[in-house]
């Protein structure tokens, strides 16, 4: 092997060392972002810290620890962030890669000959075509891969209320509450 060679898989072997160590860039884990009405009708909006047995600890905009009693309340919505961006950008990249290769090869089949139009001429219409509709199809599944949540509390059952706690227990900052 060629000093070239072993100088870059040294360089990869250091890169990926770096970027796959999770202990290196490790951040607090963040509860999940909740707006949760209560029955008299006001709104109380926080990150989701812990799910006691008989109330949620949100922290509020403020920075303060707020307590609500499951009993009070009417809705909780989990509010998500919008991957409609993320989806639209890999949906053109995959997109544009597959409509190019289509229309080369479309271009090598068909045989429009290199006058009127040359190979990189459809790679370019293929990958516009594809990417369109790639950026077009990934937008709408990031949009609603983003969507919010939710939880209609009031008019449970114990048991569905407990079944929907668990599953807020999973978002929580602090899972397993004691």
């Amino acid at each position: 092997m060629k000093a070239k060679g072993k100088k870059f898989i040294s360089l990869v072997l250091i890169f990926s060392l770096m970027m796959l160590s999770a202990n290196l860039y490790a951040k607090e884990r963040r509860g999940a972002k909740l707006i949760v009405t209560k029955k008299n009708g006001y709104q109380t909006e926080g990150e989701l810290i812990t799910v006691k047995p008989n109330s949620l600890l949100l922290l509020d905009t403020e920075g303060k620890d707020v307590s609500v009693s499951i009993a009070d309340i009417n809705v909780i919505r989990i509010v998500k962030k919008s991957k409609a961006l993320l989806g639209a950008g890999l949906g053109f990249l995959i997109g544009a890669g597959v409509g190019a290769i289509v229309g080369l090869v479309a271009d090598k089949v068909i045989d429009l000959g290199d006058y009127i139009w040359g190979p990189q001429d459809s790679a370019l219409l293929g990958g516009a075509i594809g990417g369109t509709a790639g950026a077009l199809g990934g937008g709408f599944i990031g949009a609603s891969a983003g969507k919010n949540v939710t939880i209609q509390i009031e008019g449970m059952t114990d048991f569905k209320i407990q079944e929907a706690l668990d599953k807020l227990c999973k978002k929580a900052r602090i899972r397993d509450y004691k």
